[in-house]
């Protein structure tokens, strides 16, 4: 279904309607492509998946608004990890009824300081969960939450692992 609008100064403002299935795939396609190396099934950079003012935040980097922000990032986030696979068959989906869905999941890969696997050990990183906005077929906005300590090395400030570790 689409839906035109007039805004202010009488600029038509179009937006499609999306099912959650179609936002679903919007996301598996970005999941996907990080695990292809940030490239989409079409070939595409993972960028094209992203609206122009998008919103994005990583742990330890910040926020960063816009396409051009958001390349940078993952270009700083993505050149400290070697490999990642993302555990597809685990998801856990929270769709809002809305444009915000949260996936939640598991992953392996390596970092430049090792590798990591969600689980080994139980309290290092793996596990993550990542809420987007999607809208007219772009990401608007995705907040990515994980432990960004990919090998597991910063341990010493947490008594609690001291005997874990």
């Amino acid at each position: 279904m689409l839906f035109r609008s007039t805004i202010g100064d009488g600029v038509a403002l179009t937006r499609e309607t999306m099912t959650d299935e179609q936002r679903k795939s919007v996301i598996l396609e970005y999941l996907k492509a990080f695990d292809n190396g940030g490239v989409t099934s079409t070939g595409d950079g993972i960028l094209d998946l992203f609206a122009e003012d998008a919103q994005a935040y990583f742990p330890k980097w910040g926020l960063a608004n816009g396409k051009e922000e958001i390349g940078r990032m993952f270009g700083d986030v993505g050149s400290t990890i070697k490999k990642i696979e993302h555990h597809y068959a685990h998801f856990n989906w929270v769709f809002s009824g809305g444009d915000v869905v949260v996936v939640e999941g598991t992953s392996h890969g390596e970092h430049r300081d090792g590798p990591w696997r969600a689980g080994v050990p139980e309290w290092a990183a793996g596990r993550w969960c990542d809420v987007f906005e999607i809208r007219d077929w772009k990401v608007q906005r995705l907040f990515i939450y994980l432990d960004p300590d990919y090998a597991a090395k910063d341990t010493e400030r947490y008594p609690w692992l001291a005997d874990r570790a």
